[in-house]
């Protein structure tokens, strides 16, 4: 039997299988970030197609956060009746869904958000569109409540489980990496300290959601940039989680100034080139008694399972693979076992800035001609 289908269990959370779809900006929402239509259906798809976990879209937790057109946000309550339509119509399909929390911190720009971006240090670095703002003690206080109110809202209109966003460069990566965080308060200068704002995040949402709640945490292990966060760092943060109880680390690496080691890389055409990430993920899975997820180029059930078997990580995230196939779990499940469609071009996310929601533009052309031909 394949292991890719087994029925799991995070903190009380029952998945009817090991796939994942991890965070992805689709473009979807109102200039407010509250969900349109269109994105409900997105996620109706996804449950349909049988994914295990959905995880949402990167979601700022206050206004001065938000990166992109159309991302998701969650800071007030008068967005309750579009979150609850969106669990909802998830649910009614048997689907289960986490909502990520994020703030850009330095990585969005002041046409974005109408003010200089906050980061930990106001330094220029490649990482930054402009020079960002230094956080005060009073923003940094107000930010980690954001995070706690923010998954408070999410338990409270539907969502399984919440993922801390401590990756790809925003701001909780920031307060981890040297290279954005030069403060020399009690959140800089040591490895500890540049923890410190990690966790206080983490007991803040803890708080707000107890202890029978799934929180997550998506985790750089390395930012593939140089003077960033590295790995024995890296490992140190996802123990540090682990001990405070997280329930669960989805390992990732890069931002989008990492040149080639960026989180979506493209070209990847053989099994040779999948899995990126799971030499750090195995890192991970052998230092914390926590579930363990790696994501990165993962496009063929053989590698999935693969991955599972050895027991390299409990969980395997998909992205680009949803985007192409929403329906790529049911089709493995039911024995159709081709390896994804997604030919890893990252066209998919052009149309979220410029036609409000993201698709395979591949797919797209293919069926079009199909009907041209037809």
């Amino acid at each position: 039997m394949f292991r890719l289908f087994e029925d799991t269990e995070i903190n009380g959370l029952s998945l009817s299988n090991r796939l994942v779809r991890s965070a992805t900006w689709e473009g979807m929402c109102e200039p407010d970030g509250r969900p349109t239509k269109k994105l409900v259906e997105c996620y109706t798809d996804l449950a349909k197609g049988e994914v295990g976990l959905i995880i949402s879209s990167y979601t700022f937790v206050r206004p001065d956060g938000k990166q992109f057109p159309g991302q998701m946000g969650l800071y007030s309550n008068s967005f309750s009746t579009e979150m609850k339509e969106l669990t909802s119509a998830v649910h009614s399909h048997g689907g289960k869904i986490c909502m990520q929390l994020v703030h850009a911190g330095g990585q969005t720009n002041s046409k974005a958000i109408g003010t200089r971006p906050l980061a930990p240090s106001a330094v220029e670095t490649i990482q930054f569109f402009e020079p960002p703002l230094e956080l005060s003690a009073n923003d940094i206080e107000d930010i980690i409540a954001r995070f706690g109110k923010g998954a408070a809202m999410a338990r409270e209109y539907g969502f399984d489980a919440v993922q801390l966003h401590a990756a790809h460069g925003y701001l909780i990566n920031q307060f981890l990496s040297p290279l954005t965080n030069r403060r020399s308060d009690s959140y800089g200068g040591s490895p500890e300290n540049r923890r410190r704002f990690l966790m206080e995040v983490l007991r803040s949402v803890r708080k707000s959601v107890g202890a029978d709640f799934p929180v997550l945490a998506k985790l750089n292990l390395s930012d593939n940039i140089g003077g960033g966060l590295e790995a024995d760092e890296a490992l140190d943060a996802a123990i540090t989680l682990d001990r405070e109880g997280i329930d669960a680390i989805e390992v990732s690496a890069g931002t989008p100034s990492s040149g080639d080691y960026t989180p979506v890389r493209i070209g990847i055409a053989n099994r040779g080139q999948e899995a990126y990430n799971l030499p750090l993920a195995v890192r991970v899975k052998n230092s914390v008694n926590c579930p363990v997820m790696v994501v990165g180029g993962i496009r063929s059930i053989e590698t999935a399972e693969d991955i599972l078997q050895r027991e390299d990580s409990d969980y395997i995230a998909l992205s680009r693979p949803f985007i192409r196939e929403p329906y790529l779990a049911k089709r493995w499940r039911e024995g159709n076992r081709d390896k994804s469609a997604c030919i890893s071009c990252n066209g998919c996310f052009k149309p979220g800035l410029k036609e409000g929601g993201i698709y395979c533009v591949i797919d797209r052309i293919e069926r079009e001609n199909r009907e041209y031909s037809a």
